[in-house]
């Protein structure tokens, strides 16, 4: 073969290597029966998520899993599949198995999630899981549970002793107001 050739094959495999590091999640699903409208949907829902869909060839896809570790991963390279690389663990495993649901020609067949290689059932697992912005709401609304709950109990007492409600306190200074 002509060195440019093995040159720009092992250029593709250090890109396809350094995602597989680099990104926190990465699925791996057969795209085979989906239209180019289809694909394009999915590219579109994937990027304003922030998750990078590239299809690679498997040969070259397997060589770079080898050389970053995850042979594993080499079941899962067979067919036409398409390479999905998200920021954080659950983007691109929840957009992919969203869209499977509708578009039963995608096929989840397993990936990468912070460093492991996972089968197709722990992507669907982790396609249950909120983004990270429903992720800090829960966070946020636990952090403040305990306060809310002893803001209501100081008020309860005061109500208990005779105190005016904070309610009608409020209300009666906006009507003087």
């Amino acid at each position: 073969m002509n060195q440019k050739i093995l040159d720009a094959k092992q250029n593709v495999i250090s890109e396809i290597q350094g995602k597989f590091t680099d990104s926190s999640s990465t699925v791996v699903a057969e795209y085979r029966g989906l239209s180019v409208a289809e694909i394009t949907e999915l590219r579109r829902a994937l990027r304003a998520e922030g998750v990078e869909m590239k299809i690679y060839k498997n040969t070259l896809a397997c060589r770079a899993a080898d050389a970053a570790g995850f042979e594993d991963l080499k079941e899962a390279l067979t067919g036409p599949n398409a390479l999905a690389f998200g920021s954080d663990e659950t983007s691109a495993a929840r957009i992919m198995a969203k869209f499977a649901k509708k578009h039963k020609a995608l096929v989840l067949k397993g990936g990468i999630v912070e460093g492991k290689v996972v089968n197709a059932e722990m992507i669907n697992e982790l396609s249950a899981l909120p983004g990270r912005e429903g992720m800090l709401s829960m966070l946020l609304s636990v952090l403040t549970a305990p306060v809310s709950s002893f803001a209501r109990a100081v008020n309860a007492v005061a109500e208990a002793k005779g105190g005016a409600p904070a309610a009608e306190e409020k209300a009666a200074e906006e009507a003087a107001a």
